[in-house]
């Protein structure tokens, strides 16, 4: 029998598990939004899994620990899905990092110009307010591309 009179601290999760974790997480705050997820093996264009509503639109979905941006998520009509402060936000890449790049020049910053992506733990109060719409508290509706 598996045991569950001992909750695990996420602390104390692997690098795999804490995404299986997150997943989990995530897909029962997406099902009060009607929306059912699909887990993938492989990242599949970029995807750990694909977010379906009650119409059948779906998205694919990036899951991530923090806010990132990165150039191989570009052009493939990808979702970013991360957890701050026990709040869940679910953004469109591209037209985040466009608008926060052209507000902050983050393609010109070392970091960038080294690895090609950017992530932080501590979101500006700049960023906070472009992904303000995407906090899915406040979500008022998944836009597919389909």
């Amino acid at each position: 029998m598996i045991n569950l009179t001992k909750r695990v601290p996420y602390e104390e999760l692997n690098d795999k598990q804490k995404e299986i974790y997150n997943y989990q997480k995530v897909s029962a705050v997406l099902a009060d939004y009607g929306i059912c997820t699909i887990r993938l093996s492989d990242d599949w264009n970029g995807a750990d899994f694909i977010a379906v509503d009650l119409t059948g639109k779906s998205i694919n979905v990036q899951l991530k620990g923090r806010v990132h941006f990165a150039e191989k998520y570009l052009n493939k009509d990808l979702y970013i899905c991360f957890p701050l402060n026990n709040e869940w936000y679910l953004y469109p890449h591209d037209l985040v990092f466009e608008n926060y790049n052209n507000r902050n020049g983050l393609t010109s910053q070392p970091n960038w110009e080294k690895n090609r992506n950017w992530h932080t733990a501590r979101p500006s109060r700049d960023l906070l307010d472009l992904l303000r719409p995407y906090l899915l508290s406040d979500y008022h509706g998944i836009k597919s591309a389909a």
